[in-house]
């Protein structure tokens, strides 16, 4: 068993920012010369998250659409008053969503359906420098 710890750092602008990493992911996946395991992707960061879904210019509007409908940006929230950088939503968001995923390989190909990528979701009202964490556990 080993295991491979990478770090994919990224720019975002900012919600609504939808970013596709599976290709990053793959990638590292092919350069680790692991063949099955477990690929486990997180993001650092109390305001950004993790998640999969068919990476497509409809889907990607309706899941923004979707986020301002559960946790509406333009909403006072109670971490508005602690910190006065009104992102309340921003880690709604995120903790709903979850930072981390873990996805299953074999003969070196990430075990994802068809249409299904891996997506960071940048929740924050700024432009952030992202740090995600990948750990290949695997042989």
């Amino acid at each position: 068993m080993k295991i491979i710890n990478e770090t994919i750092r990224l720019s975002t602008k900012g919600y609504p920012d939808l970013i596709n990493i599976t290709n990053r992911l793959s990638d590292l996946l092919n350069s680790s010369g692991l063949k099955k395991g477990n690929l486990t992707v997180f993001v650092i960061g109390s305001t950004a998250a993790i998640t999969t879904f068919e990476y497509e210019p409809g889907l990607i509007k309706d899941i923004q659409e979707l986020y301002e409908k559960i946790a509406p940006s333009n909403k006072h929230y109670h971490h508005d008053d602690t910190w006065g950088d009104a992102n309340g939503f921003s880690h709604l968001r995120a903790s709903l969503q979850g930072p981390s995923l873990t996805i299953p390989f074999a003969e070196s190909k990430l075990m994802l359906g068809t249409w299904q990528q891996v997506v960071l979701a940048e929740f924050d009202n700024r432009p952030r420098a992202r740090k995600v964490v990948v750990q290949l556990i695997g042989e």
